[in-house]
């Protein structure tokens, strides 16, 4: 049995799409989804889709063990971020090395780091009239959208597109690569 961790600081979308791939995979469990904000509407999505999801504050995930603690007894393959906000502390990353991954709305480099994500990089993409984004999906290290990448995928961006059009067509590719993924590397090394 596969197990994993979602984390999420959003409306969840992301998430259900995980959660409803690989809800017929008996040798994968969703153990649950983890929030920073105790509004965040992935919590609603979680309840509906009746997978366990708890909400934590800075303090429990910055500045204590708590969170590395509570992940670490839970015997994870793989801890997904899936549209989660905060910087991943170093210790978290020393527990599970190798074994954090986290989804982009762009091509990094290109328009990572603080402070960009969502509809900020969609902006961006289209205010610097980029022919093409796309995600990334890559491991994470101490810093924000700098660990090393797994998988690219491109979109083209044309001309008359607005931020919200890529930010769909940029969606697409999330929800069509992102399970995927997870579940390769879920078995990489698998024999069998």
């Amino acid at each position: 049995m596969k197990r994993i961790v979602l984390f999420a600081s959003g409306s969840g979308t992301n998430v259900e799409n995980i959660i409803q791939y690989f809800s017929e995979n008996k040798q994968v469990e969703i153990v649950a989804v983890l929030t920073n904000r105790k509004d965040a509407k992935v919590l609603d999505r979680c309840a509906r889709l009746k997978i366990s999801a708890l909400y934590f504050n800075r303090h429990a995930f910055m500045e204590s063990n708590l969170i590395s603690d509570f992940l670490n007894i839970l015997n994870l393959d793989l801890i997904v971020l899936a549209g989660f906000l905060w910087r991943i502390p170093k210790r978290l990353i020393d527990y599970f090395p190798d074994r954090i991954i986290n989804i982009h709305p762009a091509l990094l480099p290109k328009y990572g780091g603080k402070g960009m994500y969502g509809m900020k990089v969609h902006e961006a993409v289209k205010e610097n009239s980029e022919p093409e984004t796309g995600i990334t999906i890559h491991y994470v290290n101490e810093h924000y959208d700098e660990g090393a990448i797994i998988m690219q995928v491109k979109t083209f961006v044309d001309e008359g597109d607005t931020p919200e059009i890529i930010a769909q067509k940029v969606h697409e590719l999330e929800y069509e690569h992102f399970p995927r993924v997870i579940e390769e590397l879920l078995y990489k090394g698998d024999n069998g």
